[in-house]
């Protein structure tokens, strides 16, 4: 599971997603792209899925790249537990992901085979994706 090695404050606050991607919305390593609609939460187990989907679907062949990393933490507090007495404890942690991000992308295969293991990836996460080729974004 993708975390951060170490972190300066365990906690962090909810925040707010506006606006569209400036970094990391173009396709860079690879030569299909996955890229994200809306703005969403991607959690670490999200991440994993998807790229297991992938690499599964394209089995040897290709380079699979990850370029979103989840660098927040989310609070829970345990079950039954009465309001008040300060913040929950970490549980998992998420991706901040906005409009024109490419969270996804592969190389060495076909087009074919790309489109299809991004479909399959794509059904992984909880926000709307799209498929793009390198210098069409």
């Amino acid at each position: 599971m993708l975390m951060p090695k170490r972190v300066k404050y365990r906690r962090v606050q909810r925040g707010r997603m506006k606006g569209v991607a400036t970094k990391g919305n173009k396709v860079s390593y690879g030569e299909f792209g996955l890229v994200a609609q809306e703005c969403g939460w991607i959690t670490a187990n999200q991440i994993e899925a998807a790229r297991v989907a992938m690499t599964r679907y394209i089995r040897r062949g290709g380079n699979v790249y990850i370029k979103i990393f989840p660098h927040k933490s989310v609070t829970k507090k345990p079950a039954e537990v009465r309001m008040g007495s300060g913040k929950g404890a970490p549980d998992h942690w998420v991706a901040v992901v906005k409009p024109g991000r490419v969270m996804f992308e592969i190389s060495g295969v076909s087009e074919e085979a790309a489109r299809e293991a991004m479909r399959l990836a794509s059904h992984k996460l909880p926000i709307k994706c799209k498929f793009v080729l390198k210098g069409a974004e």
